[in-house]
């Protein structure tokens, strides 16, 4: 019994003993752990701010509009503006949207602050809102009606906190309607930022502003009186590849495709009287600023997407595919006109004619039904194909798709 006794005691011992070695070994390859990522951490931020350097680098060397010698350069980690004290908001502001943003995976911050690297001081948060509390000690807020709106967006910079942080200086701010902010512009963001998910070994250069005039309306009850924009630009460029492409979208009486608000380079030169590309070689200048085909920066099928037709040219009572929405459910019939981009005949041999823009993306959408085809002396899904075209008939929602129903070819006129 005693040597029963003994030799659990010493059972007891030996795990009790290797139990507690291995807890230690435990311990120690924790603390390891900690140390290991503490040093891929390290590592993590330093390859962040070599990048950010040779992204600024870049921007630096073929990002930048002409500076004025009455003007300073504001630069920050991944963004660069000249800032107009008289209006409270930046000139310009200059960016790259970097292959990095593939990865990127960095939330909103929204820290709005002022810039303290502009000398006179920038907008502020009174400027777009007051706040006060009620007798409950509730926060209460008195807006003015205006976004705080990004110029270089936040979502430009997902791939480095640093950068995406910084785009919340007041600097790189300007009065923003929210059906603008909201809408037309984060979709022109998104089509920009789509172009490099879409190509993830380009970086594209962007140069975004309010237009800036004496006479802009001022928010009088801001603290600094801020002035509102009436248009803002944005400018794209792809030196690879040698193309450009600008925006310029007013704040007010929205609702179009982002290509109802595509122009040239150029015009926004003309404009603002900026030289956005100084260093482009004469003939690569005129090449990229002269371009406004958004189909270049476009993938896959959308690339035969069309800018809508120019009302002007149209026959009378006749309307572009930007206004065919206000046509929905009206009892007559209509003119709608546009660009045949894409066609698909179905199974059961009805025929879908898409209007200035490819499906699933479609704007305008002409159906011929299988029973109206012996009526055409053609195969429209063929023939019609990138024709510019005016349609007659009455227009119907169908899922949210402005839709006619041409019943023979007399109702579909092919443009010269």
């Amino acid at each position: 019994m005693k040597k029963i006794i003994i030799c659990l005691f010493f059972f007891n011992l030996y795990f009790s003993s290797f139990s507690q070695n291995h807890e230690q070994d435990i311990l120690n390859l924790e603390f390891r752990l900690i140390e290991l990522n503490a040093e891929i951490d390290s590592v993590l931020n330093l390859l962040e701010d070599l990048k950010l350097k040779a992204l600024k680098a870049d921007l630096l060397e073929n990002g930048l509009p002409e500076i004025l010698e009455d003007e300073e350069l504001i630069c920050h980690s991944a963004f660069c503006l000249v800032y107009d004290d008289n209006h409270k908001m930046a000139k310009w502001t200059a960016h790259i949207i970097s292959r990095e943003i593939v990865n990127g995976v960095v939330s909103r911050t929204n820290d709005f602050r002022v810039d303290s690297l502009i000398k006179n001081g920038t907008a502020e948060e009174e400027d777009y809102f007051l706040t006060k509390k009620d007798e409950s000690g509730n926060t209460i807020y008195d807006g003015f009606g205006y976004d705080r709106g990004h110029l270089a967006p936040s979502a430009d910079f997902r791939w480095s906190e640093k950068a995406l942080s910084e785009s919340y200086y007041y600097s790189n701010m300007t009065p923003q309607l929210p059906e603008f902010n909201r809408e037309i512009w984060a979709k022109i963001e998104d089509f920009l930022r789509q172009y490099i998910y879409n190509n993830p070994t380009k970086d594209i250069y962007i140069v975004t502003a309010p237009v800036i005039k004496d006479d802009l309306k001022k928010q009088e009850r801001s603290k600094n009186k801020i002035s509102i924009p009436e248009y803002h630009y944005k400018i794209a460029v792809d030196l690879e590849d040698k193309k450009g492409i600008a925006f310029l979208v007013p704040q007010k009486n929205l609702g179009n495709p982002i290509e109802y608000y595509v122009v040239t380079i150029d015009s926004i030169e003309n404009i603002t009287n900026i030289n956005f590309y100084p260093k482009l070689s004469e003939q690569d200048e005129k090449l990229i600023e002269s371009e406004s085909d958004i189909g270049k920066w476009r993938s896959g099928r959308s690339k035969n997407d069309q800018t809508p037709l120019d009302i002007k040219t149209l026959p009378k009572n006749s309307y572009n595919t930007v206004n065919a929405r206000q046509f929905n459910e009206y009892p007559k019939e209509v003119n709608i006109c546009g660009t045949v981009v894409s066609t698909h005949k179905s199974r059961n041999g009805h025929i879908f004619l898409n209007l200035d823009k490819s499906f699933p993306n479609q704007v305008f959408t002409a159906t011929i039904w299988k029973s109206n085809t012996p009526n055409f002396s053609y195969e429209p899904e063929k023939f019609l194909l990138n024709k510019k075209v005016c349609i007659k008939g009455k227009v119907k929602d169908y899922k949210g798709t402005p839709s006619t129903y041409p019943e023979n070819e007399k109702a579909i006129k092919i443009l010269e």
